[in-house]
C-alpha cells in the first residue's frame, strides 16, 4: 500500500502580526497575559493553566515588560516538558518535590522566598 501527498499548493502567511509580539501591549503567541494587583511585589506568575498573570504596575511596552514575558515563558515551557510543576503545598522540578508555604520554599535545609534567584527553576 502507498500513500501520496497532494500537489495542492497552499500559501502560508509567517509575516501574519498574530505571530509576533505586539509592540503596544503584553502580548505572546498563543498565551494569555492577564493583567492585574499581584501581592507581595510580584511582578508576573507563570500558571500551570498557560496563562501569565502580569502586574499591573509594569510598564506596558517597556523592556522590564519583555524581560519578565520571556522569563515567565520559560517557566511555561518547563511546565509544558514537565520539568517543573507545582500545587499550593509544594513544588516539583526535575522530579524532586520541594515543601512551599507562606510565599516561600524549603530548598537545600533552608526556606527561601519564592522567585529568589537561588532557586534551580529560577535560574534560566
Amino acid at each position: 500500500m502507498t500513500f501520496k501527498l497532494g500537489s495542492e499548493n497552499r500559501k502560508m502567511d509567517y509575516g501574519s502580526k498574530k505571530n509576533h509580539f505586539n509592540k503596544d501591549d503584553a502580548s505572546v503567541p498563543g498565551t494569555p497575559v492577564i493583567r492585574k494587583k499581584l501581592e507581595g511585589g510580584i511582578q508576573a506568575e507563570a500558571n500551570i493553566d498557560g496563562t501569565i498573570f502580569l502586574d499591573e504596575s509594569v510598564e506596558p511596552g517597556s523592556e522590564t515588560e519583555r524581560a519578565i514575558l520571556m522569563h515567565e515563558m520559560k517557566h511555561l515551557v518547563d511546565m509544558k516538558v514537565g520539568k517543573l510543576s507545582y500545587t499550593d503545598d509544594d513544588i516539583t522540578w526535575m522530579g524532586e518535590s520541594y515543601e512551599r508555604k507562606n510565599g516561600k520554599i524549603s530548598y537545600n535545609g533552608e526556606w527561601l522566598p519564592e522567585g529568589t534567584k537561588d532557586l534551580p527553576w529560577e535560574k534560566h
